[in-house]
């Protein structure tokens, strides 16, 4: 099945390993067959791992990226992943770490990093790194 990515005026994306970016028009860029896309919001730079979460989802990200590396990066994400589980609680974040767990084994490397975002959500969320208006509002009142 076809992916069809709509992109903004100037938008980055890593295709198969490349930067491409889009030009000053909007534009849609349709896949035919298998592919490694990112969009730039999902690209994670080296210096942007601060976090026990972002120390997971960067890993996953690599493997994505260049699934030929997976082996040499599967040490590090299931020690980050191991860390993390450790000091955390929360069952949906264990759901989400376990999920990510699966879809590495099974090499469903965009299904992992899916569940890996939502780690680092949680992280934000729980850290206070959330933009102002976008907090649960829910215990007020």
């Amino acid at each position: 099945m076809p992916l069809k990515l709509s992109l903004k005026p100037g938008e980055k994306f890593v295709l198969n390993g490349a930067v491409v970016q889009n030009g000053d028009r909007r534009g849609v860029l349709i896949l035919q067959n298998k592919a490694s896309v990112l969009r730039e919001k999902d690209i994670m730079q080296v210096s942007e791992v601060t976090t026990p979460a972002k120390r997971i989802y960067f890993p996953v990200m690599m493997m994505y990226l260049d699934e030929g590396a997976a082996p040499t990066l599967l040490d590090e994400f299931t020690l980050r992943l191991s860390e993390f589980m450790g000091a955390t609680r929360n069952p949906e974040a264990m759901a989400e770490c376990i999920s990510a767990s699966r879809h590495v084994l099974a090499r469903e490397y965009y299904k992992a990093l899916m569940a890996a975002r939502k780690l680092v959500e949680y992280e934000e969320q729980r850290l206070g790194n959330v933009p102002s208006g976008v907090q649960d509002r829910s215990h007020e009142g």
